[in-house]
């Protein structure tokens, strides 16, 4: 039974910021570029899902309701986040390279389906073979990020590999914003055409410690070997408290974009850089700027958070290097848990900026560090599978908030609901409803009663409890904090 040793309160060892960087091999760097890569075509759709998914047909979207949308979220979900759990064993067996290549086969099958067949079902395979590509790529890449780096370099190596992964998550949405202004369709093929480009890389990527590696490995079944370890103590009671971060960390990404597509009148933020000039094609492209050049689209908020993360996680990497693995995931969660609740305080662009910002600076703290956290309590010829516990937290809170968080949205916050119930209430007949499309709500709202949309989105607002959503949300990450505040103690106690 594997004990954790340098996981705890603080690191073993730690050196200086350039010579932490210095210390790092090539190995790493193809690997951080594999993953760069990755996360560019990933994020170009999973930043957009949930508006892509709730879009009326008329404007090229679905057509569907956020709890529509929380089926394939929940599919989206379980395929990624449990999938490495007992496939991370299979990696350290036939070897890394192989099962990247594998996912990469996949993924490009992935978005073809969802370029191919535009409906409910479409995108729902499309996204379970997504994210079972995603799920057998991680152990390999994170895998091999273990082999290369040491106790004395792993918080810099993981905070530059998130680091990375937010270079290509900054590029998805800046991809996403371009290409679905032309068609969706066109999105889903220049994703395809991306990841494919870890072929390439793959011919330059060695495996390190593939052979001593594979000798010492017992044979026996993989099931039982992940079973064993996953029942320590410590991984499970980690699994059970740090899910909760997962849960409020996805309910960002999958209902936010909707949130400020439905609320938030973004054009606030281009007057106040750009005053009554209109921004120059660069800008517009960067910024996720509208084809009208008067507001901004959603992704361009959420790159604010892969932005920050690609310019400065270097720094919250030596930060986390110094106060420790625990103090991390605690003040990583207690600062994305109130990134949320600034949310919910104000629909004013400018504080949902700041609320993000505020998230991030949470994320970089303890996402990068979950994943030192199971790295270091492996044993090294289990480098992978233990790298697929780390989803287990994460597909857990993702199932949950998957099946929670888009309804409790689409039940006190969704414009399209809010708008329909006051079509209801003006006297519309339940066939009259019926009628509307899906996502059509609030224009048929608008043209009976004539009032302007941003007045009358104002209206709606102050008449849901639209903000309460993210106060629910954050109020599970204080609980997260405060049963990591009891785990680190705990590991303390026994020594660990």
């Amino acid at each position: 039974m594997t004990q954790p040793t340098s996981a705890g309160w603080n690191d073993a060892s730690k050196l200086g910021l350039w010579t932490a960087i210095a210390s790092l091999g090539y190995v790493f760097w193809v690997v951080g570029g594999m993953e760069l890569v990755e996360r560019l075509a990933f994020y170009g759709v999973k930043t957009t899902a949930s508006i892509y998914a709730t879009d009326a047909k008329s404007i090229g979207g679905l057509g569907l309701t956020m709890t529509d949308f929380s089926w394939i979220l929940v599919a989206w979900a379980a395929f990624q986040s449990f999938v490495p759990v007992f496939f991370g064993g299979t990696a350290d067996r036939i070897g890394y390279k192989e099962t990247i290549a594998l996912s990469t086969f996949i993924k490009i099958a992935a978005y073809l389906i969802m370029a191919f067949f535009p409906s409910f079902w479409g995108f729902l395979i499309g996204a379970a073979t997504l994210a079972f590509g995603t799920g057998i790529f991680k152990p390999g890449i994170q895998g091999t990020l273990v082999k290369c780096s040491t106790k004395e370099n792993s918080a810099m190596a993981w905070g530059l590999f998130y680091q990375m992964v937010n270079i290509g998550g900054w590029l998805g949405p800046i991809l996403a914003a371009q290409m679905r202004i032309l068609a969706w369709d066109q999105l889903f093929f220049a994703c395809a055409g991306i990841i494919s480009l870890n072929f390439l890389l793959l011919l330059t990527y060695k495996e390190p410690g593939k052979e001593a590696r594979q000798a010492q490995q017992n044979k026996g079944s993989l099931w039982k070997s992940a079973w064993k370890e996953i029942r320590q103590p410590h991984l499970m009671r980690y699994t059970i408290i740090f899910s909760g971060f997962w849960f409020m960390f996805m309910a960002l990404f999958d209902v936010l974009p909707v949130y400020i597509r439905d609320w938030v009148d973004t054009s606030v933020i281009v007057q106040s850089l750009f005053g009554v000039d209109a921004p120059g094609s660069f800008m517009q492209a960067i910024l996720a700027i509208d084809p009208s050049r008067m507001s901004v689209l959603p992704e361009g908020i959420m790159n604010i958070n892969f932005g920050m993360i690609m310019l400065v996680c270097f720094l919250y990497a030596a930060i986390a290097g110094r106060i420790g693995t625990v103090p991390s995931l605690i003040w990583g969660t207690l600062l994305c848990s109130l990134g949320l609740m600034v949310i919910g305080f104000s629909t004013y662009a400018w504080i949902i900026v700041l609320a993000v910002m505020v998230f991030s600076s949470g994320e970089m703290l303890a996402s990068p560090t979950s994943s030192k956290f199971i790295g270091n309590l492996a044993p090294d010829d289990k480098k992978a599978m233990y790298l697929g516990f780390k989803e287990l937290p994460y597909g857990i809170g993702w199932v949950l908030e998957s099946l929670v968080g888009p309804r409790l949205y689409d039940a006190w916050g969704a414009k399209e609901t809010l708008a329909r119930e006051s079509l209801q209430q003006m006297g519309l007949t339940p066939e009259q409803i019926k009628a509307i499309p899906q996502g059509e709500y609030f224009m048929a709202l608008q043209q009976r009663t004539g009032v302007e949309a941003s007045v009358l989105t104002e209206q709606l607002y102050q008449s849901g409890s639209v903000g309460q959503v993210w106060y629910v949300f954050g109020a599970v990450g204080l609980v997260t904090t405060v049963g990591l505040i009891y785990y680190g103690r705990w590991l303390s106690k026994h020594g660990q």
